[in-house]
């Protein structure tokens, strides 16, 4: 797994930006869209767990932009979730957009890893969940937390990455 130092030092890595909360609403469009994808693939194990990743990732990634954080590479983003949003998403959150991550790259990209149907299936109903949860941390979470978020991360960059 990468470290948060090694994502900030990444071109594509983590970086501060502005808020910007119509991104983050076109992130949960993606997101839905996604939701309704799922439906329609049930037969495709491969395009049901992209779906399903996407879900995960897509709703993470509006709560990111939402708080003024960019991140392109997926890892990273993970990381920041596990390290920066402790107090929004609990230990089966993280789980379960890990495992989404695992099986969709499994099924991606190699296809002679055996994947179970209890994971895939337990990634399609989870997906759903934390959309859900995303949305409404997105619509409670206030400027204080917000700025807390950034300034731990400000710190963070300042003690261990200059």
């Amino acid at each position: 797994m990468v470290s948060i130092e090694w994502c900030l030092n990444q071109g594509k890595g983590i970086k501060l930006v502005e808020p910007n909360k119509n991104i983050s609403d076109s992130y949960l469009k993606m997101a839905e869209e996604s939701i309704r994808t799922l439906t329609n693939i049930k037969e495709s194990r491969l395009w049901s767990a992209t779906a399903s990743y996407y879900i995960f990732y897509y709703s993470l990634y509006s709560l990111m932009v939402y708080i003024g954080i960019k991140c392109e590479i997926h890892n990273c983003t993970l990381k920041f979730m596990e390290t920066f949003l402790k107090d929004f998403y609990n230990e089966r959150d993280m789980e379960m957009i890990q495992k989404a991550f695992s099986v969709r790259t499994d099924l991606q990209y190699y296809t002679n890893r055996p994947v179970s149907e209890k994971d895939l299936e337990d990634v399609k109903k989870y997906c759903k969940e934390f959309y859900i949860k995303t949305k409404d941390i997105i619509s409670k979470i206030t400027e204080t937390q917000i700025e807390s978020i950034r300034k731990k991360l400000k710190d963070f960059y300042t003690k261990r990455c200059k």
